[in-house]
C-alpha cells in the first residue's frame, strides 16, 4: 500500500470504491480499499467492454427478459464483490466490508411517471427482494420522496441501507429518522447498519454554474462545507443511540471535476472519518502522490466562507435541480443497459 493511501487510512477514513469491476476490486482491496458501491451507471459500461458476454449468453439461455438478464448480471456483479469483502465484513463484525446494491433507477423515471404509492412498493419489494440471503450487502435507495417513504418499512425488515443522492440537510434528516423508526421495531438493534450518501463535487459545479456571484474563497467549497456540517449532525444524532454498529456518512462524488484542483481536493478536505466512495483514478492519482493526508473532517471552514452560503445558497433550488440531475443520470444508463442486452440478445439471434 502506498504511504499516501496508508495515511488517509490511518487518519480515520474507511477507503471503499466507486466500482464493481472485478480487476479493480482485487487491486483496491490490495490498496486498502473495504468495501465498494455500484450503480447503473458502471454496470453499464462494464457490460459495454464485452467482458460479460459468456455471463449474459448464459443467462439469456434461461429465458429470462432483457430487463432480468440486466439484473440478474447486476446481482452477479454484487456478489462477487462482496466475496472480496467478506474477511473484512466479518473481522469488522458488520461495521463494514459493505457492497453497495443500487435498486432499479427507473422507479424514479420522469418519461414512466408512477405514482408516489407505486414507487414506495417498488422499493419494498425490489430492497427486500435483493437483501435477502446477504450479510455484506447494502440497499442503495436514493433521498427521494418515495425513496424515503420505504425507508422505515426496509429498515424494520432488516436490510442495510445506503441512502443515496442527498444533496441537502433536509434530504438526510429526513433519511435518517425513517432509518432509525425502523431500526426500532427491530428485535434487536446489533445488526443495524445505515449509510447516507452526500454528494460533494456536484454542488460545486452547481454553485459555479447558478451562483457566480458567491465570494472567490467560497466557490468550490460549497460542497465540503455542507458534507461537515451534516457530518456534524450525524455524529450529534447517533451519539446517543447506543447503536453497536457505526451509522455513518458516505462522502460520494469525491472527484474532482476541474483540471486544475488536484484529484484529492475532495479527499484531503473530509479525511479522518466515516467512509469515502472513491473514483478508481482517484485512488490510483492519491496512491502515486507523496501526500500526508491528517484528520480535517472536523476543521471548521472559515467563517467569512459559511455567512456567504447562509446568505446566498439557496439550498431548495439546489436540491431540486441536483436531484433531476441525478435521477436522469441514473436512469438513462439503465435504459442504455436493457437496450444494450436487447442487442447482445439480436447479434446471438443472427449468428
Amino acid at each position: 500500500m502506498s504511504d499516501s493511501l496508508t495515511s488517509l487510512i490511518n487518519s480515520g477514513t474507511k477507503l471503499w470504491l466507486d466500482s464493481i469491476d472485478p480487476e479493480l476490486v482485487r487491486a483496491n482491496r490490495e490498496l486498502g480499499a473495504t468495501g465498494a458501491t455500484s450503480n447503473p451507471i458502471i454496470v453499464s459500461n462494464l457490460i459495454k467492454t464485452g467482458r460479460f458476454d459468456s455471463e449474459i449468453n448464459e443467462v439469456m439461455k434461461t429465458g429470462a427478459s432483457d430487463n432480468e438478464v440486466a439484473w440478474q448480471i447486476t446481482n452477479q456483479m454484487v456478489k462477487d464483490a462482496q466475496t472480496v469483502f467478506e474477511e473484512v465484513w466479518s473481522e469488522t463484525r458488520g461495521n463494514d466490508g459493505y457492497v453497495s446494491f443500487e435498486l432499479d433507477p427507473l422507479i424514479e423515471d420522469p418519461e414512466l411517471n408512477l405514482p408516489h404509492d407505486d414507487r414506495v412498493a417498488r422499493y419494498l419489494e425490489l430492497g427486500k427482494k435483493w437483501s435477502a440471503g446477504h450479510t455484506n450487502r447494502m440497499i442503495k435507495v436514493p433521498a427521494t420522496p418515495a425513496g424515503i417513504d420505504a425507508l422505515e418499512e426496509l429498515a424494520a425488515a432488516g436490510a442495510s441501507l445506503n441512502v443515496t443522492l442527498i444533496f441537502t440537510a433536509r434530504q438526510y434528516e429526513a433519511a435518517r429518522e425513517a432509518c432509525w423508526r425502523g431500526a426500532q421495531r427491530r428485535e434487536s438493534l446489533d445488526h443495524f447498519k445505515s449509510v447516507y450518501s452526500i454528494f460533494v463535487s456536484r454542488i460545486d459545479v452547481f454553485t459555479e454554474q447558478q451562483l457566480p456571484g458567491l465570494q472567490e474563497e467560497t466557490q468550490g467549497q460549497v460542497g465540503i462545507a455542507n458534507a461537515k456540517n451534516i457530518w456534524a449532525s450525524n455524529q450529534k444524532f447517533w451519539a446517543g443511540k447506543s447503536c453497536p454498529l457505526q451509522q455513518e456518512m458516505i462522502f460520494a462524488s469525491t472527484g474532482t471535476k476541474k483540471p486544475e484542483d488536484p484529484k484529492w481536493k475532495y479527499v484531503a478536505a473530509l479525511a479522518g472519518s466515516d467512509i469515502q466512495t472513491n473514483p478508481p483514478s482517484t485512488n490510483d492519482a492519491i496512491a502515486d502522490s507523496d501526500v500526508e493526508f491528517i484528520r480535517q473532517i472536523d476543521s471548521p471552514v472559515p467563517e467569512s466562507v459559511q455567512q456567504d452560503i447562509e446568505t446566498n445558497v439557496d439550498f431548495v433550488q439546489l436540491e431540486e435541480v441536483l436531484m433531476r440531475e441525478g435521477i436522469s443520470k441514473f436512469a438513462k444508463p439503465q435504459q442504455e443497459l436493457i437496450t444494450l442486452i436487447g442487442e447482445k440478445r439480436a447479434a446471438i439471434s443472427i449468428s
